[in-house]
């Protein structure tokens, strides 16, 4: 793609631009480990671009930015995410960087992930790129905790887009998204992923990570912690998820689902509620579309799935085809 056909693309608008660093991942087929008797699939993950997925899934206009490699696992990188029907002509390609790799390891006892990610072309990713960025017509900006954690230049980052706002009135969501193993310090951790979810318009963060990082253990106490002012989404994995907004809060069960790999539901069910958002819906059908989606990555062993038909989203959501199918209106509130 030339430069001015990128610049077309993105003058055009996006409902969502998701910022972040996405890696190859290295799966086993189903039944495999992490050893030399199983053979393997590649795929792009990130938390990022999972979410920029989904909401193409779901008929949205999205775009995914961020930073790889001139390298094979670069190109299969925004292939990938290009054929999910994601614009990528956000993405900037470092000559001289890698692309980040992730290999996952099916056990018993639940999945390990490893990282290779130190160095790569995203943690390059800053304020200059930010502000790039700023100037993109978005209705929602989307970011995770993972980014700050990959480089002092990301952090500032992530910094230029949630505290300066150079993109004005755009909707700000925020996953936190805790990985330890990319914090030195989990004091530090804790303290500067409470800073930018108290800026943040809409907040997602599991309550298991929350009492990891804040010692908390309800969703009202996550609430008090953050504080009031936009939307707070917590999620309890297979229980169920709660929003707080103006109007109070909203409990919503989650939906019963096979779990083949639990990585990359957060990603879907922050995808699902956005998709609620973005198309006007009550914070009820937002909380089941999260759910709904969430269930279809469950299913999946690499972060992405297909999704059920229009007919089958609807139903779950009580409305009618005809609603789902209208534009997207922006959010004149989180």
């Amino acid at each position: 793609m030339t430069a001015s056909e990128a610049t077309g693309r993105e003058s055009a608008g996006f409902e969502a631009v998701c910022v972040g660093e996405t890696m190859v991942m290295v799966t086993p087929t189903p039944g495999g480990r992490l050893d030399a008797e199983s053979t393997f699939v590649l795929r792009a993950g990130g938390a990022e671009s999972n979410v920029a997925m989904f909401l193409a899934a779901l008929g949205h206009r999205v775009a995914w930015a961020g930073r790889v490699g001139a390298d094979p696992l670069g190109d299969l990188v925004v292939d990938q995410v290009g054929a999910a029907g994601v614009d990528t002509s956000l993405v900037e390609v470092d000559p001289t960087c890698p692309t980040a790799v992730y290999l996952k390891d099916p056990t018993p006892d639940g999945t390990r992930v490893y990282y290779y990610r130190r160095g790569s072309a995203a943690a390059g990713m800053g304020p200059a790129y930010a502000a790039r960025l700023a100037g993109v017509p978005a209705t929602v900006l989307h970011l995770s905790g993972i980014t700050p954690a990959l480089s002092a230049s990301c952090r500032s980052l992530v910094d230029e887009l949630i505290v300066a706002r150079p993109a004005g009135r755009r909707l700000v969501s925020f996953d936190v998204n805790f990985r330890p193993a990319l914090w030195a310090d989990a004091a530090g951790a804790a303290a500067d992923l409470l800073r930018l979810a108290r800026l943040a318009d809409v907040v997602f963060v599991g309550l298991d990570e929350a009492a990891r990082l804040w010692d908390v253990r309800t969703p009202e106490q996550v609430r008090d912690l953050i504080g009031p002012p936009g939307t707070l989404v917590v999620k309890n994995g297979a229980v169920d998820a709660v929003a707080f907004h103006d109007d109070g809060a909203t409990v919503e069960p989650a939906r019963p689902a096979e779990v083949v790999e639990p990585v990359g539901a957060g990603d879907a069910f922050a995808a699902g509620w956005l998709s609620g958002a973005l198309r006007g819906l009550d914070h009820t059908a937002r909380l089941r579309l999260g759910h709904l989606v969430a269930g279809a990555a469950l299913g999946s062993v690499s972060d992405f799935a297909s999704l059920p038909p229009v007919e089958t989203i609807c139903a779950v959501l009580g409305i009618p085809p005809d609603v789902w199918r209208r534009p997207a209106p922006a959010p004149a509130d989180s």
